[in-house]
């Protein structure tokens, strides 16, 4: 065990070689775990819980197991995590950190793998890069791709579980119970339920909440005294209510809570779970996989090597991004953990709801998960990442369609967003640039234009089109706000569907305005009205690019790039009107084809 620490730190020194790392030493007494009885427990003290300001953000994606290949779902969830990284990066915090990676230990691995008649490591190499392969298909920017097999978790797990045990948290006694080998859990009498398996005719027992079938065990194994945190959890969840996003998931665990927290199993015997990091002193037992699997997202911080006092210290992440049916372990077993070693705990957990397939959930196992990297082969990378933002479920679980993956392409990106741009950016009668230098060399007299009640002197055509303008400008500062407040919530859901609404007025803005006609007019004053219709059409579609750069990367780099904003002016501080007076491209030149930058191609197919 000394061998794999001192291994696990060198290996942290190399990687964080600028960074002050120094052991974190326990200052609690040593004891020994007690066989077949409860240890002494000091009643846990919530520490202190809030992040320094400075330290970077960090987001994490739970860690994929690895018993078979990925599906859209797991898209999805590293979707979600990769948009509150890029939202942080676009705020301004360039140190911004993801973590993800693949979950390899336990009874499940161990099984798939004798059923595929191969070495357990090697099984686990496999499917572990065909997920690293979809983050990197997917345009996943992950700061590190985690394997619980790694030497630096494997010590990080070992030196957790001997704190525990020094707290005097960890007991041995016999358990037994309804053991569900797919869900990796014991499930107590009250959350199991006889059901009839129609394949076969047999009666069989299950887990109420995953419907995953369950067997009798009697075992002895290690206990992690979890009862002694229902309070401290529940006064914690009631101190932050928004810890867990959304309110109704805070509302089931509450309940949870509230209804008592039994110990947890947190080993198995060797005899049975080979396949696993063995309890530090005690080969005949192997660490419990969940409790192995969360400390990854230490892992990633340099625990144990960290300097628990330096502000740019990783930990506590800020949002930890996770599917409804893991809760549980992520938002009880966890905090407890943390708890009980004094360690911050993670600000929030933003849980969602799953896709489902004939209205049955994806599932590995159930063979019904659709491949994402066809779905991204057949769409495109970045209108795969806008539909499952756009539609996907944080509430309620969402249907995944091949004809509703089209459809959105088709209606919101190519026709709204994409033909957008091109008329106004690409246009022979628009000079966009001169537009926006108007306004930049008066800018007076532009707040003045948005501050009139009423144009005076003008007719109503005008008068309509000064109304409409300034609706457009309102709803441009409105939307960028009410982002900023759903990110932050986070709903990345709610935040794109306000970006798509700003995408269909200035669609409606456009095409009532006749902007085209109006620039050409005889009378200079409507030039002048038509130019700032121009140029808060403009800003419409600029400011709606920056805002989708976390979901759609490439695609609104090349939008961007074809506006001709400034490299330094895509951040959300530029998100506003009048904040940037450099951009925009001339007209085109007369006799000139059409432009062949296409943002949004046609798709082959649309079924």
């Amino acid at each position: 065990m000394l061998a794999i620490e001192h291994h696990a730190r060198s290996f942290f020194l190399q990687c964080r070689a600028s960074a002050r790392c120094i052991p974190l030493l326990s200052t609690r007494p040593t004891r020994v775990l007690q066989r077949r009885g409860f240890a002494t427990v000091v009643e846990p003290t919530p520490p202190s819980r809030t992040a320094p300001e400075t330290k970077p953000y960090y987001v994490t994606s739970p860690i994929f197991y690895v018993n078979s290949a990925p599906h859209v779902g797991h898209l999805y969830t590293l979707v979600l995590t990769d948009i509150l990284k890029r939202w942080a990066v676009l705020c301004g915090d360039e140190r911004a950190t993801l973590l993800t990676g693949t979950d390899e230990h336990g009874m499940k691995i161990q099984k798939a793998a004798q059923k595929a008649n191969t070495d357990v490591k090697l099984f686990c190499d496999h499917h572990s890069q065909q997920f690293k392969a979809l983050c990197d298909a997917a345009n996943i920017s992950y700061d590190r791709f985690i394997r619980t097999t790694d030497e630096d978790h494997k010590a990080a797990v070992a030196h957790f579980w001997t704190e525990l045990n020094h707290a005097g948290y960890i007991y041995e006694a016999k358990h037994e119970g309804w053991y569900c080998v797919s869900d990796e859990t014991f499930y107590p009498e009250t959350q199991v339920r006889n059901i009839l398996d129609p394949s076969t005719g047999d009666t069989k027992i299950v887990s109420i909440e995953t419907g995953k079938e369950v067997e009798w065990t009697s075992e002895t194994n290690y206990h992690f005294k979890l009862s002694a945190f229902q309070e401290p959890l529940l006064k914690y969840y009631s101190e932050h209510p928004k810890a867990i996003i959304p309110k109704q998931r805070m509302a089931f665990i509450l309940k949870e809570i509230q209804s008592g927290l039994n110990d947890l199993s947190i080993s198995r015997p060797t005899s049975r779970l080979q396949w696993g990091i063995r309890v530090p002193g005690d080969e005949s037992q192997t660490i419990y996989v969940w409790l192995d699997a969360l400390i990854n997202y230490l892992t990633m911080t340099g625990y144990p090597y960290h300097d628990r006092i330096d502000p740019n210290w990783l930990w506590p992440p800020n949002c930890q991004v996770i599917g409804k049916d893991i809760i549980r372990f992520h938002t009880v077993y966890w905090p407890a953990f943390l708890m009980a070693l004094d360690l911050p705990l993670p600000t929030q957990f933003l849980t969602h709801a799953h896709w489902t397939m004939n209205n049955a959930k994806m599932s590995k196992s159930a063979g019904n998960g659709v491949n994402p990297f066809f779905a991204m082969d057949r769409y495109g990378v970045d209108s795969i990442r806008f539909y499952m933002a756009y539609n996907g479920g944080i509430v309620d679980d969402a249907m995944y369609e091949n004809s509703k993956v089209a459809e959105t392409y088709k209606h919101i990106l190519r026709d709204g967003l994409g033909n957008l741009l091109h008329r106004v950016f690409k246009s022979k009668n628009f000079n966009v640039r001169e537009a926006v230098e108007l306004v930049g060399e008066d800018q007076d007299a532009f707040s003045e234009f948005l501050s009139k009640d009423e144009l005076d002197g003008h007719g109503d055509d005008l008068k309509s089109l000064h109304v409409s303008i300034k609706q457009l400008c309102k709803q441009i500062t409105s939307t960028r706000n009410h982002v900023r407040k759903w990110m932050a919530e986070p709903n990345p859901r709610t935040a794109v569907n306000l970006i798509t609404e700003l995408i269909r007025s200035m669609n409606k803005f456009f095409h009532n305005s006749a902007l085209w006609k109006r620039i050409k007019s005889d009378e200079a004053s409507e030039r002048r009205i038509a130019q700032y219709g121009l140029y808060a059409s403009a800003e419409a579609i600029r400011i709606i690019c920056i805002l989708l750069q976390p979901f759609m990367p490439e695609r609104m780099q090349f939008a961007l790039d074809l506006m001709q904003v400034p490299d330094s002016k895509r951040t959300f501080a530029y998100s506003q009107l009048c904040a940037d007076f450099t951009y925009g491209p001339p007209a085109v030149e007369p006799g000139i084809k059409g432009s062949p930058e296409v943002i949004f191609p046609v798709l082959l197919s649309a079924n």
